[in-house]
C-alpha cells in the first residue's frame, strides 16, 4: 500500500475530529432539554446519538490500541449527558484516533486487530477497521446534523474540510484544536 493511503487515513482522522468539534460546538447552544428531546433517528435524541458515537469510538479505538475493553464500552449508553461534558471527552477520543493514524505505515495498514466481542474475538485488518469506524462516525453525525436542523441552532457545515474557500475559518478552528494545515497534511 502506498504512503498516500496512509496520509488519507491521517486526514480522515483529523476531518473526523474537526466535524465532531463543529457539531458539538453547535450543540453547546442548546438547552439540556433540547439536547435530550426526542427526535427522529436510530438513537432518538441528539444526546443519545452523539453519546453513541463516543462509546463506539471508545470500543474500536481501544481495540486499535491493543486494549481489551470490548462491550464494556457501552455499558453506560449515555456517559456524558450534556454537550459540555461530551465535547471534551469526544475531543480526547478523537486525539487518540489521530495518534493511531499518525503511527500508520503502509505495512501497519495490513495488521490484524483483535476485537473483544465478549463471546468471541473478532479479527479485522487495521485499514478495514478504520474505514468502518470513519463510516460509522459519518453515518451517525449525519443523523445528529438532521436532528439539529429541527432546533433553532443552525447545523454547521461538515463537508467543507477540503474546500479552499473555507481556509480562513478552518485555520481558526484548527488552531482551536491545536493543529495547522501542515499538521493535517504532513507526509
Amino acid at each position: 500500500m502506498s504512503a498516500g493511503l496512509v496520509q488519507t487515513y491521517r486526514a480522515f482522522a483529523h476531518n473526523n475530529a474537526w466535524a465532531n468539534h463543529r457539531l458539538l460546538s453547535a450543540c453547546d447552544a442548546l438547552s439540556q432539554a433540547e439536547f435530550e428531546a426526542h427526535r427522529t433517528g436510530f438513537f432518538p435524541s441528539l444526546q443519545r446519538t452523539l453519546n453513541h458515537i463516543y462509546v463506539i469510538d471508545l470500543f474500536y479505538i481501544d481495540a486499535l490500541e491493543g486494549g481489551w475493553l470490548g462491550p464494556a464500552a457501552w455499558k453506560n449508553e449515555v456517559p456524558y449527558p450534556s454537550p459540555a461534558a461530551l465535547k471534551p471527552a469526544q475531543a480526547a477520543i478523537d486525539k487518540r484516533l489521530i495518534a493511531i493514524c499518525d503511527t500508520l505505515t503502509p505495512a501497519r495498514l495490513d495488521d490484524i486487530v483483535k476485537i473483544n466481542r465478549d463471546t468471541q474475538v473478532q479479527t479485522e485488518r487495521r485499514d478495514r477497521l478504520l474505514m468502518h469506524l470513519f463510516q460509522h462516525q459519518i453515518h451517525h453525525r449525519g443523523q445528529a446534523h438532521a436532528m439539529l436542523s429541527e432546533t433553532a441552532v443552525a447545523p454547521p457545515q461538515l463537508d467543507e474540510f477540503f474546500a479552499e474557500g473555507e481556509a480562513p475559518l478552518r485555520a481558526a478552528e484548527f488552531a482551536a484544536l491545536g493543529w495547522t494545515e501542515e499538521t493535517v497534511w504532513k507526509s
